[in-house]
């Protein structure tokens, strides 16, 4: 924990960066609370939380290729802070939604503000080696999870009690507010050398190639064993991790038929599991050898799915709350530890096509294991549904292990970023 005092005290770029995040996510959590709790509120169908995943889906994954190229191109500062203005302006229009009750509006409005995401997040992810020099690059890689998931806690756990006190209109402008006060606070992030990335062989004729600029970083990626193992790894966990999104809903509002909170509280549960997690990747990260790190992230996906599929069988609800709380323990520990290796060894100039191009794979796996799941719940008891999805999620620990014990996971070069 002092790591991270010392960090938000030395580096002023990182502490704006992080005030920002603060902020921003909490109000993320305000609008999933009350968009899925709205949806189910007026139909009562598993099917509509699946309708509205997926019309945030589809357009992240659009919108991931289009937002990594700019972001290797332009400042990527200013990129963040029109995004986050823009999602300003959508978020108010969910309030237009809470009397429609045939649920157009929040398709339209979840599908304009993912849409308007990737270009934040990806370009949250290009800077921190900018902002953060070697020696704080993991401390800086754990606070930024380990705060998204703190915010996760909060803000599911607070949202939850919030929108059954003060209605869904309050939930969505403080929504709006935060990316009001993030913007505010991206836009006083300073270093000397800019947030532009440095380009080679960027010309004229290349400008107006943005397809030929994506494919450049396609294939930056496959060149890499280990970034092409990373993205694959998030495409594994997705595969089950998807139909979560949609589970925990129908878990807390029609499993456990404990409404809005309920949904609130399997998330808050979740976000414990997670800071869990993050304390022990942030303890052990730079203390493992490279063989050591590979050989983690087999047990993490190996604990995470039989959790998760305890956690579907379970009658009771605290016990349930337990179980996926030690499920997403296992994804925190994977997910700082791979991070923090893609930040290492990721060029800067590649950086915003690697990250978007990882998030709009991610995001196209769950948009089916979230369609999937939809469709199965119809059918099939939720539970069901759900232990399937941990074991599907936990098959990325074979893949993984293959590729390990077989020598496909050399160590690349490590990148060294330039700190004026």
């Amino acid at each position: 924990m002092s790591s991270f005092t010392t960090l938000l005290r030395t580096n002023r770029n990182y502490r704006y960066t992080w005030l920002g995040q603060v902020v921003s996510e909490i109000g993320d959590h305000f609008n999933n609370i009350a968009v899925f709790g709205l949806a189910l509120e007026h139909t009562k169908s598993p099917v509509v939380v699946s309708g509205v995943m997926l019309a945030r889906a589809i357009p992240a994954v659009v919108a991931g290729p289009i937002a990594g190229v700019l972001l290797d191109r332009l400042d990527r500062k200013k990129v963040m802070v029109a995004s986050d203005l823009i999602r300003c302006v959508v978020a108010l229009g969910f309030i237009l939604a809470i009397h429609d009750r045939s649920n157009w509006m929040l398709y339209v409005f979840s599908a304009l503000l993912m849409f308007a995401s990737p270009f934040f997040t990806s370009g949250r992810s290009s800077i921190l080696p900018s902002i953060a020099n070697k020696d704080e690059l993991h401390t800086a890689n754990s606070l930024t999870q380990t705060t998204q998931w703190t915010t996760l806690t909060l803000g599911t756990f607070s949202a939850g009690m919030a929108v059954m006190q003060f209605g869904y209109t309050g939930a969505f402008l403080f929504n709006a507010l935060s990316f009001l006060i993030s913007a505010v606070c991206i836009s006083q992030l300073r270093v000397p050398h800019g947030f532009r990335p440095k380009r080679e062989g960027l010309d004229e004729t290349e400008v107006v190639r943005p397809w030929h600029e994506y494919k450049e970083g396609l294939r930056y990626m496959k060149s890499s064993p280990l970034i092409l193992g990373l993205a694959l790894i998030g495409v594994g966990w997705a595969s089950g991790g998807g139909a979560a999104q949609i589970l925990f809903s129908v878990f807390g509002e029609l499993v456990f038929k404990r409404g809005s909170a309920g949904i609130g509280e399997l998330w808050g549960c979740a976000g414990i599991g997670l800071l869990c997690g993050a304390a022990v990747a942030h303890m052990i990260g730079k203390r493992l050898s490279f063989q050591a790190y590979k050989n983690s992230i087999i047990v993490c996906y190996v604990v995470h799915g039989a959790a998760y599929v305890i956690f579907s069988q379970m009658k009771s609800f605290a016990f349930a709350c337990f179980f996926i709380g030690l499920s997403r323990a296992a994804i925190a520990v994977s997910s700082i530890l791979n991070f923090t290796q893609l930040l290492r060894h990721v060029s800067d100039q590649y950086r915003g096509r690697v990250f978007a191009t990882m998030d709009s794979m991610v995001w196209s796996t769950m948009m089916l294991s979230m369609l999937a799941a939809g469709v199965a719940s119809q059918y099939y008891d939720p539970r069901t549904v759900a232990a399937w999805a941990g074991v599907i999620s936990s098959t990325t620990a074979i893949f993984w292990a293959w590729a390990n014990w077989t020598g496909r996971l050399p160590e690349p070069e490590v990148v060294e970023e330039v700190h004026v």
